[in-house]
């Protein structure tokens, strides 16, 4: 059988197991900031995707979604989205691009799957400052970006439908999302991320957190702990090698054995801190179809 067609119907097949999942948890509907968030129509990429530019009243400036659509889209389909969580502000893009990445494995059209690719006008920590309100990236993900991909493209708009990959502060980003939202978000990645971090600060995270009690919310070994009994279904969350944080990887895979929550976990191997580093096609297979033996 061909690559493509055993993945897709493997994606297809993984579905019913990721509406159990779901279902234990809640639906989760997500509520869309219509009356202050603005959004374009699509221009589209020459090099294959589809960019709206977007006002948000949770950020500073302009931002951007980006959207990869398989080539071929069905009329009565609907399509699981994996959010590829960008590292960088902006259009910066010294760790790479996720969509060039992504259309260079074709990963949309084996995959089957729509791939979404948002910017935030500051450095992302996926964090909700306490007091400035165009500090609110949680906020802008959750009532900005994923409505508005939700109702403007024919996606599976259900937790199971909801897939979230990132690294470094974007992995950081992949689990916080999920762990602080599990009815609305299915699976996550984490690839080469401080996942143990435990005060803001570092890596240009304090503007972002604000405050050490405003972190203590997103603080991952203490989402972790509090979420484990809901974790402790088919895996929802994957560790995926490294560049720069092999130790941090190590202490969360402990942390998630001690408390028998079913993960997936790469020790390596050591690949380049970047979207191109050779890891982003098995994490995005991953979130669609599940670990393999």
């Amino acid at each position: 059988m061909p690559t493509r067609t055993r993945l897709a119907r493997a994606a297809r097949s993984t579905l019913t197991a990721l509406l159990a999942l779901c279902s234990a948890v809640g639906q989760g509907g997500i509520a869309w900031a219509e009356d202050a968030a603005r959004v374009s129509a699509a221009t589209r990429d020459a090099r294959g995707w589809l960019t709206h530019e977007v006002t948000s009243p949770y950020q500073a400036g302009a931002t951007r979604i980006r959207v990869l659509l398989p080539d071929q889209l069905a009329e009565v389909r609907r399509y699981p989205v994996v959010y590829l969580l960008p590292v960088e502000p902006g259009e910066e893009n010294r760790f790479g691009d996720a969509l060039v990445e992504a259309r260079r494995l074709d990963l949309a059209n084996k995959t089957q799957a729509i791939l979404v690719a948002p910017t935030f006008s500051q450095l992302p920590w996926y964090a909700d400052h306490p007091t400035d309100p165009a500090i609110r990236q949680e906020m802008h993900f959750l009532e900005v970006v994923v409505p508005y991909v939700e109702r403007t493209y024919p996606t599976l708009a259900e937790c199971r439908g909801r897939l979230l990959v990132g690294f470094s502060k974007s992995g950081w980003g992949a689990w916080s999302l999920l762990l602080r939202h599990p009815d609305l978000f299915a699976r996550a990645v984490a690839w080469d991320a401080p996942l143990m971090m435990d005060a803001p600060g570092p890596y240009g995270s304090g503007p972002i957190f604000g405050t050490p009690e405003n972190f203590a919310g997103y603080r991952m070994s203490e989402l972790v702990r509090r979420q484990a009994p809901t974790l402790r279904g088919a895996p929802r969350l994957a560790l995926f090698g490294y560049g720069g944080f092999r130790q941090a990887h190590d202490q969360m895979h402990a942390l998630l054995e001690s408390l028998a929550v079913p993960h997936a976990y790469r020790d390596g191997p050591e690949r380049k801190h970047d979207w191109h580093g050779g890891w982003l096609g098995e994490a995005v297979n991953w979130v669609l179809t599940g670990p393999r033996p």
